[in-house]
């Protein structure tokens, strides 16, 4: 029987074609290296990858002879087929193929549907979702290969996963791929270390960020924004303990819907104790701390509260995946009746921190959870779906598009997220609103109502940096490392000719400080040249050299971050302009074209 999925969205017609060209790149790899065994291959999002455990070490050298050998198997125009199979006979058809990890798939699907996949004399142990035939796979290329443990444990081998992308079209590829350049230009690993904003020591372990003065720097004006802005919204800013003892993670449901993310636990005096992974049930013991009153309601409790999570090392990356994070949490204890215009003012905060900093674009989801599986969430089903409609009867009010994601919620209750779009064109996940009726349940939480009554509040999460560090990768990716001017750690920069101007820079750098500036002298015996070009590259938005007639003149000569240059400015009005494009935190120079 045809396999042809006829897809009915953009979405399952690229899932569909991706996750062909896994098969695909399958078939040429076993082919090619043989003693190679295979092991999963899904479509993800903008591309596919296959896991394989060979004797043979991949690297990108052998990427075109396995190109060329997938692009052999799409001229075939080969048919997906689909065949059920009984598990004994799948069983029997892998073990004579000595495929130990299809056999290990194939135990856990007794009972189950199970069928294989085949085109050409490649079959696959696979659900489906496939394109008609082998035709239609034309425009791929191969990007990268990495290690990853066999289903993502480390006890388990470690196998070798080759990553590639798959596209319609051939000019949808070649957009994608240069993207894919751009991004890699604007690495926030390899900015992070050019820029000397942060570094991750091996000496401390990975997933451990280390900030760096001028990291230090702009990480402290964000911190500080978004500190007067919640404080300008009615939060109240409090702080918490690293650790705490292990039963605390209990009574919150962390210890068993967490635990694989969580340290391992310490023994102090005979007591369990335990990192935290979050900071909501600290944030719940201080609303304990006394008898709440609806008149002390909505309570809004905020913190940069640094939590300590178990990353797996294959998945830590640079800011974007750590060990060791600051959120910006923020948790609102209401009544029940008050929720809605609560989640309403966290929305109202995130378009104000994207505006803030300078994101003009954004999607958002709406994740719920999952009643097939409801073990792996916490609550009544009466609960949740009352939790998802106030949540969407929000976005729906306030006209804002989004998208249902079934099984995304955490365990505690359902959740707003909302992506930024950066500015060549890719989504990051930032601010989440989570709606908590667990929470409130769990710790047993009460105020008292006008009528006298103990009621139980509702709780809303809320995080708008998602963390510190991520939004600082971010950051540094959208802006190429550039930042706009209030954000910069170095906004002026400058450079003297020769050491007879060396007293009036010394003057100058103080007199911009005095005007709210952060300024800086380069008198170095260097060419001028030199120092441009290193300005340049540290990318610091305005430069001032000062020359025998800029001294004796009383003016500057500015030059841009963007290579403009202007003679004869005074130094009042150069102090105004940069004063001023700090003020309205402008993303672009203030300085005419």
């Amino acid at each position: 029987m045809s396999a042809s999925v006829h897809a009915q969205t953009k979405e399952e017609h690229l899932n569909a074609l991706r996750h062909s060209c896994a098969h695909m790149m399958a078939q040429a790899v076993q082919e090619l290296f043989p003693g190679t065994k295979i092991t999963i291959g899904p479509a993800i999002e903008n591309g596919f990858y296959y896991d394989f455990d060979s004797p043979h070490r991949f690297t990108e050298a052998d990427f075109p002879k396995i190109e060329a050998r997938m692009r052999e198997i799409a001229a075939g125009r080969h048919s997906f087929k689909e065949e059920e199979i009984s598990f004994e006979d799948a069983r029997r058809y892998w073990e004579k193929r000595g495929e130990n990890y299809k056999i290990e798939i194939l135990s856990g699907l007794r009972g189950q549907k199970i069928t294989h996949y085949t085109h050409d004399t490649f079959t696959d142990l696979c659900r489906g979702g496939h394109v008609r035939d082998t035709g239609e796979l034309q425009h791929f290329k191969l990007l990268s290969v990495a290690g990853a443990y066999w289903r993502g444990d480390e006890k388990n081998p470690m196998l070798q996963r080759i990553y590639g992308t798959a596209w319609p079209t051939a000019v949808e590829l070649a957009d994608h791929l240069k993207m894919l350049e751009e991004a890699a230009r604007r690495d926030h690993r390899k900015l992070g270390a050019a820029l000397g904003l942060f570094s991750v020591e091996e000496a401390a372990g990975p997933g451990l960020v280390f900030w760096h003065p001028k990291g230090g720097r702009v990480r402290l004006l964000i911190e500080d924004w978004l500190r007067g802005e919640a404080l300008r919204r009615g939060y109240e800013m409090v702080y918490t303990p690293h650790i705490a003892q292990s039963k605390l993670w209990e009574t919150s449901g962390h210890s068993k819907f967490f635990r694989a993310n969580m340290f391992p636990e310490l023994e102090l005096e005979k007591t369990p104790y335990q990192l935290k992974p979050m900071n909501c049930p600290f944030h719940i013991l201080i609303y304990q701390s006394r008898l709440r009153s609806y008149r002390d309601l909505p309570l809004r409790f905020s913190e940069l509260g640094t939590v300590y999570r178990y990353e797996r090392s294959g998945v830590l990356h640079g800011l974007l995946r750590v060990r060791g994070f600051t959120q910006d949490d923020a948790h609102i204890f209401c009544a029940p009746e008050s929720v809605e215009s609560e989640i309403e003012g966290c929305l109202d905060f995130a378009l104000a921190v994207f505006k803030a900093f300078g994101f003009e674009r954004f999607a958002v989801e709406l994740s719920t959870w999952d009643s097939a599986n409801a073990s792996q969430y916490s609550g009544e089903a009466a609960d949740w779906e009352s939790a998802q409609g106030a949540l969407e009867k929000v976005l729906k009010a306030r006209g804002i598009p989004f998208r249902v994601i079934r099984g995304e919620a955490a365990f505690y209750g359902p959740k707003i997220d909302v992506k930024v779009i950066d500015a060549i064109g890719r989504p990051w996940q930032l601010s989440t609103v989570q709606f908590d009726f667990n929470l409130p349940t769990r710790f047993g939480l009460e105020y008292i109502a006008a009528d006298g009554a103990r009621r139980r509040p509702v709780m809303v999460h809320r995080a708008l940096l998602g963390s510190v560090e991520r939004f600082f990768g971010i950051l540094v990716e959208h802006y190429a490392g550039a930042f706009p001017l209030w954000l910069a750690p170095v906004q002026a920069r400058v450079l003297t000719l020769s050491e007879a101007q060396v007293p009036e820079g010394k003057a100058l750098v103080e007199r911009l400080a005095r005007a709210g500036l952060r300024a800086e002298l380069d008198s170095r015996p260097e060419t001028v040249g030199k120092k441009v070009r290193e300005a340049t590259l540290e990318k610091i938005p305005y430069v001032v050299v000062l020359g025998p007639k800029d001294v004796s003149s009383g003016t500057l000569s500015v030059r841009l971050r963007d290579g403009r240059q202007f003679q004869g400015v005074k130094e009042d009005n150069f102090a105004a302009r940069l004063s001023k494009e700090i003020q309205e935190k402008s993303p672009h120079s203030a300085w005419p074209s």
